[in-house]
C-alpha cells in the first residue's frame, strides 16, 4: 500500500502555503482532511491502495484568509495510483491566478 504527501508552494510569494485546507477523496467520498504544515506539507500515513483519488485544496479561502483574490477557489488534482507504488508525492504551485502541478519524489 503506497503512502501519500503533498507540498504546496506559493509560486508568487515564493513560500510554503501553510494552512491550506486538503482533503482526500476517493470517489465523492472524503478519506481525510488535513491542513498543510508551516513547510506547506501534509504526509498521509497511507493511500487505500491502487485506483483513482483525487486530492481537493480549498485555495479560495486560503487566499481570502490573506487577503488575496483568486481566479480558482479549488484546486482539485485526479491521480491514479497503480499496484507495486510505494510511495507517491503531489506537488502543487500555487499562485493567486494559476497553478500547476506534478508527481515529485
Amino acid at each position: 500500500m503506497p503512502s501519500l504527501s503533498t507540498h504546496v508552494l506559493d509560486a508568487a510569494r515564493g513560500a510554503p502555503a501553510s494552512g491550506l485546507a486538503v482533503d482526500l477523496l476517493e470517489g465523492d467520498v472524503v478519506l481525510e482532511s488535513a491542513v498543510t504544515d508551516p513547510d506547506g506539507r501534509v504526509a498521509w500515513g497511507s493511500a487505500p491502495g491502487a485506483g483513482v483519488l483525487r486530492v481537493r485544496f480549498a485555495t479560495g479561502p486560503w487566499f481570502a484568509a490573506a487577503g488575496r483574490e483568486t481566479f480558482f477557489p479549488v484546486v482539485e488534482v485526479t491521480a491514479e495510483l497503480t499496484e507495486g507504488s510505494e510511495h507517491v508525492h503531489l506537488a502543487l504551485l500555487l499562485s493567486p491566478f494559476a497553478y500547476t502541478t506534478y508527481r515529485g519524489s
